[in-house]
Order: structure tokens, then C-alpha cells, then sequence
């Protein structure tokens, strides 16, 4: 072959290359914006305006933020407040931690872009960054039309200011779960409360959250999206036909004491089988099962729509999971 054929020939297939990087390329964007709805948010640092700040300051707020400033307190106690020493540090802390929240605020309007795209009636418009005295029981909260998120919650599980708080808690206070959280709250908003009482109904409650995470989150972890070490996801991974085989013989899928809810749902240091296993065992067992029926449910279904799952029955789910732990 001559030197020009042989150039002519290469040039045509690098041609043809880029040609079909270019259509894959647009391809892929297409698909990646048929999945999300642009969505436009306001981010405000709460935070910034009131800590830091002249008194007078406060009149405007209450205005702008009411629903942060109950009407039983007079403004003496939002002035104090502002001066208040442990305040301050807190507000220095949380200053430190998070400077700049450009990032945060880029993976929050990605996630509810894609939120927008399944569930178009949402009409979250502002996200609100606070701190709230480290009440970590409400790390976020989300409203619909407004999101608040405690900046002085997320500081590390290790920062000196969560001193005496219990491990099990403060692992969840850092900045990697600022998104999962997020989802929670939305889940919790979203999905229908089961009229069911029984154990079982309130697991694939959890469950159903957690394939929420899955589904907008699906780069993340599983250890991230529910807060566990790797050993942790190791232990429950390797159990999970023992934890089930657990549930079944004593019965307790179709039990409706709230005692099982502290047991194996709500965040603790261990699970309470009551065996020797306990020290072993993560908390919330009961919504790692759950998650997994779920999990199972979509293998056998995966084009069922998602507004109609989460409105499905707990027994409707559980019988077309077809769930069977793996020996």
C-alpha cells in the first residue's frame, strides 16, 4: 500500500472514530438529561447573616426567616444569642469546616434535579444552612418548598465539639452524609406512612427510603447510604441468612411491639437479638433486611414504576420480592 493510500486510509478510520465518540458522547448526555429536570435554588447562609453581626440585624431577619424565629421569644433573646460564647465557637467551627460550599451546593442541585424529573410536583426552591446547637436528631429538615441543613452537625465524627455524644451517633455527624440525609428527609416526605402496624411493614418502610438512595444515589456506597463501617456492611452481609432465619422462627414479622422498632430500626450501638451476637451486630438490622427485600422486589420487577411502588402495601411488596437470603 502506497504512503498516500495508507494515509488516506488512516485518516478515514480516525474519522470514523471520533464520528462514533461524538454520537455515544450525545447519546449519553441525552440519556443524563432525560433523567433530571433543571430545577433553579436559592442557597443562603443563615449562619453568616445572624452570628457575627450587629443586633440591629434582627428585626430584618424575622422578617426574611420567621419560621426560624418562634413568637415566644422577644429579641433580647435572639441578641444574647448572637453574643453567646459556646455560640460563637460552634459558628467558628462550623466556619473552618465549611468556608466554601460550592461543592455542597452542586451535589444538592444535582440530586433534585434528578428528584424534579420523577417527582415534578416538588417545588424546593430554598436551601437554608444554619447551626443548631448540634441537635443531631435534626440534622436536616425538608418542607417541600424549603430545605434547612445544620452545618454543625456535619463537622466530623472526631471534631472535640461532639465529645460525650455516643460513637454510634457521632460516626453519622460528618460531612459525607450531608446528601444521604438529605434523601431521607425527602423520602420520609414522599413515601406514604404504612396504615400497618406490624414489624414488617415498618422495615420496607426503611426499605423503600433506602432504595430511594439507590435510585438517586447510586454512586454512593452502601455504606454511606446507611451510615456503617466496612465491617459493619461485612457482618450483616455475611448474616443475612441467619438475621432472617431469626425474624421468621420467633415470629416476629407480623408482631406489632414497638419494642422491636428500638430493637432493630432506630440507630443504636448494636442490634438486640438478645444472643451473644449483639456486641457484633451494626444497629438498625431491620432496615438493612428491608432494603434487601426491596432490592430482591426490583430484581423480579425492574420496570415497575416508582410512584406505584411506593404506594404498594407491605404485603404486596414482600410477596413479589420473592426474597430469599443467600446461604
Amino acid at each position: 500500500m502506497s504512503l498516500r493510500k495508507t494515509f488516506f486510509y488512516y485518516s478515514q478510520l480516525y474519522s470514523f472514530i471520533f464520528v462514533l465518540f461524538i454520537f455515544f458522547t450525545s447519546c449519553n448526555n441525552q440519556k443524563n438529561n432525560e433523567n433530571r429536570k433543571p430545577i433553579s435554588l436559592t442557597f443562603e447562609r443563615f449562619d453568616l447573616k445572624f452570628y457575627n453581626q450587629p443586633s440591629g440585624v434582627i428585626p430584618k431577619l424575622k422578617k426574611e426567616y420567621s419560621f426560624l424565629f418562634p413568637k415566644q421569644f422577644s429579641d433580647s433573646t435572639w441578641i444574647k444569642r448572637q453574643k453567646d460564647s459556646l455560640q460563637l465557637i460552634l459558628q467558628n467551627a462550623v466556619q473552618n469546616e465549611f468556608p466554601d460550599l460550592s461543592n455542597i451546593q452542586s451535589e444538592i442541585t444535582d440530586l433534585f434535579e434528578k428528584i424534579n424529573f420523577q417527582f415534578p410536583k416538588i417545588n424546593l426552591s430554598r436551601v437554608i444552612f444554619l447551626t443548631n446547637n448540634v441537635d443531631y436528631q435534626l440534622k436536616t429538615v425538608y418542607g417541600d418548598s424549603i430545605l434547612l441543613i445544620s452545618l454543625d452537625t456535619f463537622l466530623g465524627s472526631n471534631h472535640n465539639l461532639y465529645n460525650g455524644i455516643p460513637n454510634y451517633i457521632r460516626k453519622e455527624l460528618d460531612r459525607k452524609y450531608i446528601i444521604p440525609q438529605i434523601l431521607e428527609k425527602f423520602a420520609s416526605y414522599v413515601i406514604p406512612p404504612s396504615k400497618e402496624r406490624t414489624f414488617l411493614a415498618k422495615i420496607l418502610y426503611e426499605g423503600k427510603k433506602m432504595y430511594l438512595k439507590d435510585k438517586f444515589l447510586p454512586h454512593l456506597q452502601d455504606k454511606i447510604k446507611i451510615a456503617y463501617s466496612d465491617d459493619e456492611v461485612k457482618w450483616v452481609k455475611n448474616n443475612e441468612q441467619f438475621i432472617w432465619q431469626y425474624f421468621i422462627e420467633k415470629q416476629i414479622l407480623y408482631k406489632t411491639d414497638s419494642e422491636l422498632t428500638e430493637r432493630f430500626i432506630e440507630p443504636a450501638p448494636f442490634s438486640k437479638f438478645y444472643l451473644q451476637i449483639d456486641n457484633e451486630s451494626p444497629g438498625k438490622i431491620g432496615v438493612w433486611i428491608g432494603w434487601q427485600i426491596v432490592r430482591s422486589f426490583f430484581k423480579h420487577n425492574p420496570e415497575f414504576p416508582l410512584i406505584e411502588f411506593l404506594n404498594l402495601s407491605s404485603q404486596e411488596l414482600f410477596n413479589s420480592s420473592k426474597y430469599k437470603p443467600k446461604r
